[in-house]
């Protein structure tokens, strides 16, 4: 059994919808612009994405995407947008595309590379 395609799970989110599947791609897109090197694999039903050392993934859910922090814990999040409360783990549920912006995703993410390559 070959391992799911990041190209093959994107167009399975179509399934959810439309705007999970616009949302989650422009997550990727992001993420790819931001970071070098990038690597991306799928992974507990998501896209899994690295920069040296894995740091975030995308989830697509049948109300939201999640973009998932492994050590998000270890974020300081001065813009207040992350959510959960476990020992580790942090996201931030995004409803619409214009959602990366207004929830300054792009701020979190290298923030996530530190946190990651500090726990590694």
């Amino acid at each position: 059994m070959t391992a799911k395609t990041v190209e093959a799970l994107l167009e399975d989110l179509r399934l959810l919808g439309d705007a999970q599947h616009r949302i989650a791609t422009a997550v990727r897109a992001l993420v790819r612009q931001r970071f070098e090197p990038f690597a991306e694999e799928v992974k507990y039903g998501g896209i899994l994405f690295a920069s040296g050392v894995p740091f975030c993934g995308v989830f697509a859910y049948k109300e939201h995407v999640s973009v998932e922090f492994g050590h998000g814990a270890a974020i300081e999040d001065a813009l207040g947008h992350l959510e959960g409360s476990g020992k580790f783990r942090r996201h931030i549920k995004l409803r619409t595309v214009a959602e990366i912006e207004s929830k300054q995703l792009a701020h979190y993410l290298p923030l996530a590379l530190e946190a990651a390559k500090r726990a590694a």
